[in-house]
């Protein structure tokens, strides 16, 4: 698969914030949300593929939300940071262990884009190196923050990254599966409180 991965672009240009006169003031519109004001929210889950970890981060996620008051205030989605499965469902095997729990999984892949980063309020990454990926895609400082391990957000796990199960058997995707599961719990319990 390291022969299929497209380089990520390396340089963005930042986007500048417009202005408009009136009489002599120039105003200068920069959007802001803060935290106290905040009444949505929206989760990006990514992997190298998006076809194992990210999109059973994505349906997991949802399978939570479906009990959460928050429900329609809170969105999500995965992505991948290469395009070499864009279009494809998640892996069956990633699919049948988390339908053996009781969580519908969706969703087609697709490649992590720069407007993502002006879209969501969180960017999730699986491992470090899909981090150090999607690093390269950010603008600024702000697009920076949004970008955090998702182990972060794990209460019963102590790991640091979510391995990537595609090569082994189906040990690996359990792993993935309690893994993703206790963080996607962490992470919403985050955004609650962020929301009020």
């Amino acid at each position: 698969m390291e022969a299929l991965r497209r380089p990520l672009e390396a340089i963005f240009t930042e986007p500048k914030p417009h202005s408009f006169l009136s009489g002599s003031t120039v105003f200068t519109i920069v959007q802001r949300v803060s935290a106290s004001a905040q009444d949505s929210f929206r989760v990006l889950f990514v992997c190298w593929g998006n076809i194992c970890r990210s999109p059973a981060g994505e349906n997991v996620f949802r399978h939570l939300l479906s009990e959460s008051d928050h429900a329609d205030s809170i969105e999500c989605d995965s992505a991948g940071t290469i395009d070499a499965h864009a279009g494809n469902s998640p892996d069956q095997r990633m699919r049948q262990t988390l339908e053996q729990r009781g969580i519908k999984v969706e969703g087609a892949a697709r490649q992590i884009r720069t407007s993502d980063f002006d879209t969501f309020d969180l960017i999730l990454t699986m491992d470090d190196f899909n981090r150090q990926e999607v690093l390269v895609l950010t603008r600024s400082k702000e697009d920076r923050a949004k970008v955090r391990p998702f182990t972060e957000f794990c209460h019963e796990h102590e790991a640091t990254e979510v391995p990537d199960p595609y090569y082994g058997g189906d040990s690996g995707f359990e792993l993935v599966a309690d893994l993703i599961t206790d963080g996607c719990q962490g992470l919403l319990e985050h955004i609650e409180s962020r929301l009020g």
